[in-house]
């Protein structure tokens, strides 16, 4: 199927013409009824009317910001622009907290016109009078001014859903083949400012050719998904995967589902008598669905045909997996149905998989080892010296994983922990607008042997017997001591340290104490114990638990209230943004609760 066709456009097309009337998209405006539907055929020619009416406004391979709730409008819109020729941008809608990300945005993939609805168009203008209040304020030295992004009011800002009148036989096919660049993905930003990675059509073609034949794609399969369409997974996973194995998939907002988990495996379990289901998400979201999904709701469920249950984006934790499966088993959930996966934006998504329909490779490995970059499997011995690992699969069709001392540039030897370096026909073309990140992350060659060039991944990890195990972040890693410790490692310990704190809300931080590097704990409180809690007992439970499990000191613990520890607009942790706020003294502290512990105040 990947060289079939030389872009999506030709693939669309062939899809309404040889499944039109088959549905594409499925959405659940309220995650449970079905409000839109729409058949390839109806996509396709409402794709063309989209796509005309930008070809008479907008010029060839202009950007074009997309900012959206999630509907089959924006999925209309975002086509469109692959049919009129023109580079959409997708961005989450705007409100009053990411209007700093989508001016970055604006400018740096320079963007004409703005495309989205009516109703966000008009809370835009709300949005502008506030910031021009600010910005006012801003120079009479106001301390709660913000900044206005002025640039991103200037676009020319369309309503797509004003169109009423059909436009489809206007439309004229753009210029274009496999490597005419298809859309910019602008990365989360979880440790930088967000940078547009420049996809190509045949980086698109090439990815969802290796995820259909890995996750083992076809007609007759059903997806479903409340992922985020405005990233990759969510994107190509959940909107272009199924035009190019042509299934069906059903939709939901990403908040229809962090409102009532139970939405998501009600989607599924009703695809029952239509297929095998594909559908996946981040580890936090499995573990959602075990704390807030009741026995009762999983009574209702039959979740026997959940063919691929992927887990990626985030470390896949062996603990939810087994936590998923022994709650949702009376389900009829299979635990082979758990498909872990490593990807990013940079390689369009999918880089490595395991074997649809095998049990998850779980292995343990020796703590103190991998704090000295040695991946030593552990078959017996003290818990507290292991640390289990899943396996993300093996390097894909094309595709190379190698692991790489980031320092030297070598290739590290077997079972020896490095940077992940990736290469093959998935990896996109660089960042837009920036030769120096694309020359420093995607042109890197190894010393020995001298080969090349790789996309630097910043994620550290390890290969054994051809299984990827990733272990964390390269920027994230903590190094206290000369010993090296993963942040999620000791944030899932404090998580679990006592029963008021919020899971996922938690981050660990190294800060300069004197000539030290110490480590601080920024840990949100669950929002019904906000007002009620014993701070030096939390305190004291985390400092017990992290000297045990890590053999570390606690230099600092600061409870935060809840959502407030920073987060990407896909829900990954800001640690660096969190650790400059912490420094700042901008946390927001919860005041309830004897003893707080000031930024920076020693406990041990």
């Amino acid at each position: 199927m990947a060289h079939q066709f030389k872009n999506l456009v030709e693939l669309l097309q062939h899809r309404a013409v040889y499944q039109g009337n088959k549905t594409a998209y499925v959405f659940l405006s309220d995650g449970e009824k079905a409000a839109d539907t729409i058949t390839y055929a109806q996509l396709e020619k409402r794709v063309r009317s989209a796509a005309a009416r930008l070809q008479s406004s907008v010029g060839f391979g202009e950007r074009v910001l997309l900012l959206y709730p999630p509907s089959l409008e924006y999925i209309v819109s975002f086509l469109g622009c692959l049919y009129a020729g023109v580079i959409p941008v997708p961005a989450y809608p705007p409100d009053s907290r990411n209007l700093a990300r989508l001016q970055t945005i604006a400018s740096d993939a320079e963007t004409v016109v703005a495309l989205s609805t009516k109703a966000t168009i008009l809370r835009m203008d709300v949005l502008a009078q506030m910031a021009d209040m600010d910005y006012v304020l801003q120079h009479t030295g106001n301390e709660r001014a913000g900044t206005c992004p002025r640039n991103l009011y200037r676009l020319n800002w369309l309503a797509t859903d004003d169109a009423e009148k059909d436009a489809s036989d206007q439309w004229v096919a753009p210029p274009g083949n496999e490597d005419a660049i298809a859309f910019l993905q602008y990365t989360s930003g979880s440790t930088s400012n967000p940078k547009g990675v420049v996809l190509t059509h045949r980086n698109l073609l090439h990815n969802c050719h290796l995820m259909e034949r890995y996750l083992r794609c076809t007609p007759d399969s059903v997806g479903v998904s409340w992922l985020p369409p405005y990233h990759d997974m969510g994107l190509i996973g959940g909107i272009l995967l199924p035009i190019y194995s042509g299934f069906t998939v059903t939709l939901m907002a990403p908040s229809s589902f962090l409102k009532k988990p139970f939405r998501w495996l009600q989607a599924i379990s009703r695809s029952k008598n239509q297929g095998k289901v594909i559908s996946g998400a981040p580890d936090f979201a499995y573990n959602l669905c075990v704390d807030k999904v009741t026995p009762a709701q999983v009574a209702e469920l039959d979740l026997s045909h959940w063919h691929t249950a992927f887990s990626g984006a985030e470390p896949v934790r062996a603990a939810t997996l087994y936590r998923f499966a022994a709650k949702f088993e009376t389900a009829g959930f299979q635990e082979r149905a758990f498909f872990p996966v490593y990807g990013l934006a940079e390689g369009t998504l999918l880089a490595s998989a395991g074997v649809a329909g095998a049990l998850p490779v779980i292995k343990q490995f020796d703590t103190r080892q991998l704090e000295k970059n040695q991946a030593i499997e552990h078959l017996r011995g003290d818990r507290a010296e292991l640390s289990v690992l899943v396996g993300c699969g093996k390097a894909l069709d094309g595709q190379r994983v190698e692991i790489v001392d980031p320092e030297t540039r070598r290739k590290c030897g077997s079972n020896e922990i490095g940077e992940i370096w990736l290469s093959g026909p998935s990896i996109a073309q660089g960042y837009w607008n920036n030769p120096g990140e694309t020359n420093r992350a995607f042109l890197s060659r190894m010393v020995e042997p001298s080969e090349g060039p790789f996309f630097r991944t910043g994620d550290l990890g390890f290969v054994q017997e051809g299984e990827l195990f990733v272990t964390g972040r390269l920027k994230d890693l903590i190094i206290i001591r000369g010993r090296n410790h993963y942040p999620q490692d000791i944030e899932l310990t404090v998580a679990a340290a006592h029963s008021t704190l919020r899971p996922g809300g938690g981050v660990a931080l190294s800060v300069p104490v004197g000539a030290e590097e110490r480590l601080v704990i920024v840990q949100e409180v669950e929002r019904q114990h906000r007002g009620d809690f014993d701070r030096g007992q939390i305190t004291d439970a985390i400092v017990q638990a992290v000297s045990f499990h890590h053999a570390l000191q606690v230099h600092a613990v600061v409870l935060v209230k809840p959502s407030s520890v920073p987060k990407t607009s896909s829900g990954k942790l800001q640690r660096h943004l969190c650790r400059k706020q912490y420094l700042e003294g901008a946390l927001k502290v919860l005041e309830t609760g004897p003893t707080p512990v000031a930024a920076g105040a020693s406990l041990v």
